[in-house]
């Protein structure tokens, strides 16, 4: 009865919805592009959107609420189609332990008629990536990943014919991909790129991509285009954000975005001619589903959804590892965060935390090396006090990384701290929590750390913001060698861009899943129980970040 009441509900909100051409607030509709030819349209087409949903499969609307709501507005005669914009497959232990495969079969089973790739869509190599696609039952598109010459490793769009009207779906990919997921996956044996997502910096070739989709796909007779996009709206996402492709492009009728867990209902941007573009993302796992109505007119307009459904399409999914996710493996007598107790924001990524610290110290006690880090973008979930199980600490590392240790000098130390607070007071995946050193950041000093066109770490030119380094209890020595433990992706494969590692002596490659780091050190070296060494939420001290 609970699910029936569910999808009437559902039904009755969409409906509701789709009278007022699916818009919440009495915003104006971005009106049909001069060359949009819609009379055929005899009723609303309806796109039902998802972002960043990170394997979230039983969180917020659920998939089987999406499957509840797609159900709803088929059976009263919408055409509905339902799309993806990336970071579907990466982000929980379903996707883990199924290298995302597990994500594609709920997927095809829902209906999803097209998707683009987000950056986690590479987090299982590019054999697995392909493997993925090969897998779903439906396309994924971009127009801006291309292989060394330049040419494209996937469709740009896709167009489906609905109502008489053809709908063009071009995907965009972040080229932040190179460096957000792995890098080295998009490399070839010998350390050169074979792939890129048209990254430069002044993000022209990022916009010449997708304006030549577009414009192929109007000539192909497409009456409405939606760029189906990863780009996201964070400022460190610039040039590449998705209000920078709208003003710089023309001929696309609304962009659904990604990337940046953005929530935004629908605005209005003005693309390259001045004409309103909609842009709409629904924020991440699953906390709201889009919904795009194309009305007989031509025009088009947003709206986000939320709503409890049940979840039973998953059901059996979920049983197949729950005992393994529920199993306990420690415990901690307190709170181990990522999160701010006191504002609730995410500080991972931009100040030491507890739980960044025991991460930290579990590769160095692991390892036996001097140093260790761990990027804050790598540890993704609190855990709080009471009994640790093995789900929660795939939730803290789902990406699967290996430990690895190699030799570093203190002056290749001292590049790579400051690469970490470069963009303070900003986040940064990049940031890194540390373990068995302890330094001091200047923020009256802006960073001078230089990129190339990758956003790969190519030197410091000018004054630091790190002093004050200290190794255990003695000054760091430039000139010393010293042991640094993390994982494969941090030292191996130069992840968010850390590109300084590449000629370093690996002393351990690749001897233990991060997971397993993790819980061996709590149960092997902590006794089982993380206790009051760890009380601090903002830590041990080891970072100092002092305004100058």
């Amino acid at each position: 009865m609970k699910k029936i009441v569910a999808i009437l509900l559902s039904l009755c909100m969409i409906l509701a919805l789709c009278a007022c051409g699916g818009a919440k607030k009495e915003e104006p509709a971005a009106a049909p592009a001069a060359e949009n030819e819609t009379g055929a349209l005899n009723g609303d087409i309806v796109v039902l959107y998802t972002n960043d949903t990170h394997c979230g499969v039983g969180e917020g609307v659920t998939f089987e609420g999406l499957s509840a709501v797609k159900k709803a507005l088929e059976a009263v005669g919408k055409t509905v189609l339902l799309v993806d914009n990336g970071d579907a497959v990466q982000g929980d232990t379903i996707g883990t332990l199924s290298k995302g495969e597990y994500i594609i079969d709920i997927m095809n089973e829902v209906g999803y008629a097209v998707a683009t790739p987000g950056n986690h869509e590479f987090d299982y190599g590019m054999d697995q990536f392909k493997a993925l696609t090969e897998r779903a039952n439906f396309p994924y598109v971009s127009a801006n990943f291309v292989d060394a010459e330049g040419n494209p490793v996937l469709d740009a769009y896709t167009i489906l014919e609905v109502n008489g009207v053809k709908l063009a779906f071009v995907g965009v990919s972040t080229p932040k991909t190179l460096t957000t997921s792995t890098p080295t996956y998009f490399m070839d044996a010998d350390g050169n790129y074979i792939y890129n997502f048209c990254q430069d910096e002044s993000g022209e070739k990022l916009y010449a991509a997708v304006q030549t989709a577009v414009d192929a796909a109007r000539a192909e007779g497409a009456d409405l285009v939606v760029a189906l996009a990863h780009l996201g709206i964070e400022a460190d996402c610039a040039p590449w954000m998705s209000t920078d492709l709208i003003t710089h492009t023309t001929g696309i009728d609304a962009v659904l975005d990604g990337h940046s867990h953005s929530v935004i209902e629908g605005e209005l941007v003005k693309n390259a001619e001045g004409k309103d573009v909609v842009l709409s993302s629904t924020g991440t796992k699953l906390a709201n589903i889009g919904c795009l109505t194309i009305a007989a007119d031509g025009s088009v307009k947003t709206t986000l959804i939320n709503n409890d459904s049940t979840r039973a399409v998953v059901a059996d999914i979920n049983a197949q590892f729950e005992e393994l996710v529920n199993t306990v493996v420690a415990h901690t007598d307190v709170d181990l965060c990522t999160i701010d107790p006191a504002t609730g924001e995410r500080m991972v990524r931009s100040n030491e935390t507890n739980l960044g610290d025991l991460c930290a110290d579990a590769y160095r006690a692991m390892s036996g090396a001097d140093v260790a880090i761990v990027n804050g973008g790598g540890i993704r979930a609190d855990i709080p006090a009471g009994d640790i199980t093995y789900g929660q600490i795939i939730k803290v590392h789902p990406f699967g990384n290996e430990m690895c240790m190699i030799e570093i000098t203190g002056a290749e130390l001292l590049d790579v701290l400051e690469m970490s607070v470069c963009k303070l007071p900003g986040e940064f995946g990049g940031w890194l929590q540390v373990s068995g050193m302890s330094f001091t950041v200047d923020m009256s000093v802006e960073s001078t750390v230089t990129f190339d066109e990758n956003k790969m770490f190519t030197g410091v030119e000018g004054e630091r913001r790190v002093r004050d380094v200290m190794i255990g209890d003695e000054p760091l020595d430039p000139e010393r060698t010293y042991t640094l433990a993390s994982h494969n992706y941090k030292l191996k494969s130069s992840g968010d861009g850390y590109s300084m590692f590449a000629d370093n002596t690996l002393l351990l490659d690749s001897v233990m899943i991060d997971n397993q780091v993790l819980i061996n050190y709590i149960v092997d070296n902590l006794g089982g129980v993380v206790g009051e060494d760890y009380a601090d939420p903002y830590g041990q001290g080891r970072i100092t970040i002092i305004n100058g």
